[in-house]
């Protein structure tokens, strides 16, 4: 059984790529409700959506679910998740997972083993997930970011180059190799003692250089603990092309009947 946990869901209205993104309408309801939904399948005790904006408080509200404001200068959603954890004084060991606003599809088997992850282990304070890329284009794709691990789970390295790189084999094409190469899936779970740790955090140089937020996580020697999933990312909402694409993925699965 997963453990006792929050979902906080960090929604901004101001979206410079999409603004308004999570009032969107996938289906007849917000995007930003879809992500709570989904929150409150994978079994968190409390749930709440933290803004910038009062159309996004309203909308939840009106949903039957809890929201919060947060300052509007936020840098990263990290940043907003600590502010939350602080106003609620939640105690240290509270363990918080990170849903993004523009996600409705997360599967809610993943934030459980994302919890069972962070709970199963003591040395870090901070847990994502990876999975197998099966796809060679994948590898060369900067928008995807990769992570290696060591033996026990740890993550050493995230980056948007391939990495661990192939000497031999990568010589004259890059193709999948032997090694399993990981794609990095951006779901966080943290204890809420970290992000007190977090936001005292400089930026790190190579986070500005691969435009990363976790690795300035490690710069500071803080542990990340890596657990591999066997499902594939679901697509998440950048562009109003994509709310088509996950209208119409939800709308299949419902008259299948099968759940996310």
């Amino acid at each position: 059984m997963t453990s006792r946990f929050k979902a906080v869901i960090p929604a901004r209205y101001a979206s410079t790529r999409f603004p308004g993104k999570p009032l969107q309408p996938i289906c007849g309801k917000a995007m930003i409700i879809h992500v709570c939904e989904r929150a409150v399948d994978s079994g968190a005790e409390q749930v709440v959506v933290a803004t910038d904006d009062h159309r996004i408080i309203d909308t939840v509200e009106a949903a039957g679910f809890q929201a919060v404001m947060t300052h509007a200068d936020h840098k990263s959603g990290t940043d907003r998740i600590a502010e939350v954890a602080e106003s609620k004084n939640w105690s240290d060991d509270t363990i918080i997972v990170n849903i993004q606003g523009d996600e409705p599809l997360v599967a809610a088997t993943d934030i459980q083993s994302l919890i069972s992850t962070l709970q199963s282990q003591s040395k870090a304070d901070v847990a994502t997930l990876s999975t197998t890329i099966i796809n060679s284009d994948e590898l060369t794709d900067t928008n995807i970011v990769k992570v290696v691990t060591n033996q026990h789970g740890y993550a050493l390295y995230f980056s948007r180059a391939t990495i661990p790189w192939d000497r031999d084999g990568f010589s004259h094409t890059t193709q999948l190799s032997s090694i399993q190469h990981q794609r990095h899936l951006g779901l966080y779970a943290y204890r809420a003692g970290f992000l007190k740790r977090f936001v005292t955090m400089q930026a790190a140089p190579i986070e500005l250089l691969e435009k990363l937020e976790q690795l300035r996580i490690l710069w500071n020697a803080e542990p990340i603990i890596v657990t591999s999933v066997q499902s594939a990312p679901a697509p998440g909402v950048d562009t109003p092309e994509d709310l088509i694409r996950v209208e119409q993925i939800l709308l299949n699965k419902k008259q299948s009947g099968s759940r996310l």
